[in-house]
Order: structure tokens, then sequence, then C-alpha cells
């Protein structure tokens, strides 16, 4: 058996929902992850996790990649628990590490995506330089919304999966 999604299964669905929620910030994603429960294995958990997040609206991804804090940055949009915070700070461990220079570029494109985009630059940064992650942004900045907006969504899927694991290890 596995001892995290077992907890997970035996969560009451307040609980699961915010334990869902540290995973991924829209709140119907996470209430509805706690409604699918019991999950045979992690395999099943993370499949559903996916067919949900590509069934919600735009809104609900909007209100996910609020929960996160801009690339370089430390805090988010919107209030996370600190556990997410240190995940977070994580997988942006790369930015942390940046070179001024890439620092304020990072800095000036993450207000100029924003503001043509109307929410932050998401990318799962997990395994990613700073050098990267800025050439990442700068190669999207061009996009349009709408293909601009699927590229977000298919980023917080990803960091999805990693917290999802890493959800599991606890």
């Amino acid at each position: 058996m596995e001892p995290g999604l077992d907890r997970l299964n035996s969560l009451a669905a307040n609980e699961a929902e915010a334990e869902f929620g540290k995973c991924c910030g829209s709140t119907n994603w996470a209430r509805r992850m706690a409604a699918e429960r019991p999950f045979a294995n992690s395999n099943q958990l993370v499949t559903i996790a996916d067919r949900i997040w590509w069934s919600l609206e735009p809104d609900d991804w909007l209100e996910a990649f609020a929960s996160h804090p801009k690339i370089g940055e430390n805090k988010a949009a919107r209030a996370t628990a600190a556990e997410v915070q240190n995940w977070a700070a994580q997988e942006q461990s790369g930015a942390q590490k940046a070179a001024e220079e890439t620092v304020r570029s990072l800095a000036k494109l993450n207000r100029e995506y924003e503001e043509k985009f109307g929410y932050i630059y998401i990318v799962c940064a997990t395994g990613k330089s700073s050098k990267e992650m800025l050439a990442i942004l700068r190669e999207r900045l061009p996009n349009d919304a709408e293909t601009e907006l699927r590229i977000a969504a298919r980023e917080q899927s990803r960091i999805t999966k990693l917290r999802l694991g890493k959800l599991l290890d606890q």
C-alpha cells in the first residue's frame, strides 16, 4: 500500500480539500479531487487530477495561477500555506541564485507578461536555471492570449503533478 495515499483517502472531505489545495490553488479542482476519493493508487490519482484540471474553466486556472509567487519572488498574490511557500521556493531555487541582471530582466518581463495577459507568468520551474526561465518567458511573451493561457495551464498541470508527489511523500 501507499501510506501517503491511504492518509489522503482517509481524511474528512474538508481536510482532503485543504491538502489538495496545497498542490493546486483552484478551489474547484481541490473540491473535486476530494470528492473523487478513494484513489486505488498514485497513478489513478494523477490521471484523475489531470482529467479534472482540463475540465475546469479558465477562471479556475487563473485562481490556481494566483496561488504562485512570481518567478524570482517569495510571496503569492493569494495567501498560501507555509508548506506551499516552501515548495514554491524549492521549485524556483534556480531563480534564487540568479545574477542581478537576470533578476532585473525577470522582474521587468514578469511585469510585461502580467500587463499583457492579466496573470503572472507560470512555468514549471523545477530543475530550471534562472536563465532558462527567462528564455522561456521571452519566448512566450509574444503569444496570443488564447495560446498562452493553454501553455500556462499545461505548466500548472506539471506543477500540480510534482506537488501531488510531494503530498504523497509526507
